[in-house]
């Protein structure tokens, strides 16, 4: 069974879709099967949770072929493990991460990330925002990664 049939990937996708058009005014993807919709998206969307040391509980195909990674290694993964350990580019990370708790999404962010087998990755024009229910209860934070080059 594909990540995307599990009945709590169906929710969280519909939480990750609402949660971008509330904040952001745009949509992800649309149609009756939307967990499949944004499993096959060509561009990558992850997800982390709220621990105090995120989780990532998120990755489409995309985004697990960007980190080279299964569904079970990558939603076990912290997700500062996502860049590399450099204290420049983890500060940038933490100061984007922040940046959208307090406003509710970034745009356009930019940043360098490593795979699970070390090759290094730009991310760019990528969108960031809270995972937000209709309570107003933040059940994470997410990335639409609409570009990026391999360096």
């Amino acid at each position: 069974m594909l990540p995307c049939q599990q009945p709590e990937v169906q929710t969280y996708s519909r939480l990750l879709a609402c949660s971008f058009q509330r904040f952001t005014g745009q949509t992800l993807a649309t149609g009756p099967d939307l967990a499949h919709a944004l499993w096959r998206l060509p561009q990558a969307i992850v997800s982390h949770g709220t621990q105090s040391d995120p989780i990532f509980r998120y990755a489409n195909t995309q985004a697990l072929a960007l980190w080279e990674m299964d569904w079970d290694d990558f939603t076990r993964l912290p997700s500062r493990l996502s860049a590399e350990t450099d204290p420049e580019i983890q500060s940038d990370r933490d100061a984007l991460l922040k940046a959208a708790l307090v406003t509710g999404w970034v745009d356009t962010y930019r940043g360098i990330r490593i795979s699970s087998t070390g090759k290094r990755f730009e991310i760019r024009n990528t969108v960031l925002w809270n995972v937000v229910d209709e309570g107003g209860v933040r059940h994470g934070q997410a990335a639409f990664i609409r570009d990026w080059r391999h360096l």
